[in-house]
Parts: C-alpha cells; sequence; structure tokens
C-alpha cells in the first residue's frame, strides 16, 4: 500500500515540474500549483525555500519514500566515502523500485512499487517483495514467469517514454536484467534537473 495518499500530480503541480516526464502530466498545461491559491504571485524564494524545493523534488521522484526513510539514505550517503551528492543518488537508484521502473517493467515509481509489493519480481532467483531493497551491483533481476505476460507489464515495456539507462541491462523478451553498476548524477536520466547538493545543505542547516 503506497503511503503517498495525494495524487502523483499534485506533487508535479505543486512542485512546478513534470517529474516523470509523462505526457499525462498537468503541468504541461498549467505551470501553477493545485489549490484556489495556485496562481498567486511568488516572491523570490529564500536559500530555505529552494533547499527544500529540491529535497522534495527529489524525494517525490521516487515515489513513495518517507521523509523518516529519505533522512536515512542521506545519513548513509554522508557516511560512505565520497561525495555526498553522488552517494544519495547511487542509493536512491538501487532501490529495487527504482530498478524496475528503469527496466520499463511498469509505467511509473509507484505502479513499480505496487508490481513488487504483489510478488512479481526475483533478484537471483528467489522472490523479493520489499520496494525499498538495495541491488547490489551484478544483481539478476527478473519477473516470475506467470507475471511476465500481464497487460500492465507489456504497456510499460512498449511505452516510448523513456529508455533504458546504461548502467541497467534489460532483456524484454524474457523479461530479465542485470544491474551493472552504481551510476552517478549525470547517468540518472531525470525529465528535469535534480540538484541533490541542496538535499545536502538542507540536511546540513
Amino acid at each position: 500500500m503506497s503511503k503517498r495518499l495525494a495524487s502523483k500530480y499534485k506533487i508535479n503541480r505543486r512542485l512546478g515540474a513534470n517529474l516523470w516526464g509523462r505526457a499525462k502530466s498537468p503541468v504541461n498545461r498549467r505551470e501553477y500549483g493545485p489549490g484556489q491559491h495556485g496562481q498567486r504571485r511568488r516572491s523570490k524564494p529564500s536559500d530555505f525555500s529552494v533547499q527544500l524545493m529540491g529535497k522534495q523534488k527529489l524525494k517525490g521522484y521516487y515515489g513513495n519514500i518517507s521523509e523518516k526513510q529519505f533522512r536515512r539514505y542521506y545519513d548513509e550517503a554522508v557516511r560512505r566515502k565520497g561525495d555526498t551528492s553522488e552517494n544519495l543518488i547511487g542509493l536512491l537508484e538501487r532501490r529495487l523500485d527504482a530498478v524496475i521502473y528503469r527496466m520499463k517493467f511498469a509505467i511509473t515509481p509507484f505502479a513499480a512499487r505496487q508490481f513488487i509489493n504483489h510478488g512479481h519480481v526475483l533478484i537471483n532467483g528467489k522472490r523479493v517483495n520489499i520496494p525499498s531493497y538495495l541491488v547490489k551491483e551484478g544483481d539478476v533481476i527478473e519477473l516470475r514467469e506467470k507475471s511476465k505476460q500481464l497487460a500492465v507489464v507489456l504497456d510499460a515495456v512498449q511505452s516510448a517514454e523513456r529508455d533504458v539507462p546504461e548502467y541497467i541491462e534489460v532483456d524484454h523478451r524474457q523479461m530479465k536484467g542485470t544491474f551493472l553498476r552504481v551510476p552517478q548524477l549525470s547517468d540518472v536520466p531525470y525529465p528535469v534537473q535534480m540538484e541533490p547538493n541542496l538535499v545536502v545543505e538542507f540536511y546540513s542547516r
């Protein structure tokens, strides 16, 4: 069950961005926020507001991450060696729901989460139903045999809205793929500009 109760498209309108690059997004028609005050004039945002918006955009993109869980990803990114922003993106892209979405087995991150919850996914031959499971380099992800011909899967695979990124290898005939490597920010095909450095600034205030 998704923890996100609000419409995903309200997230788009609130942030003023088509987060998932979908043709159906209302942002394509109305860039202002939802509600009766959505069109009010906006003053110049403060540094805090810019940082908060950057965090909400990145957190919202992955569909169902709670604030508590997102903060844990940030803390883990800080703990690891290297650039915190890149570490954060690497952790988020290793989430199983993100990988299923990248492999085009689901049309949205929300659908990917539900698909995993329902037990349709195998990792190295074992069923995994935890969307936040962190995939490792070399892991083989595939759909259960009875899940490979589901209409929602076939529709997602045939969608021309996006391509599979280079850090994932997929065979859509067998509905099977491999997570080749942890990506860097520049490798991730976000439809909008993501600024994980703003997340770092927000949490390190």
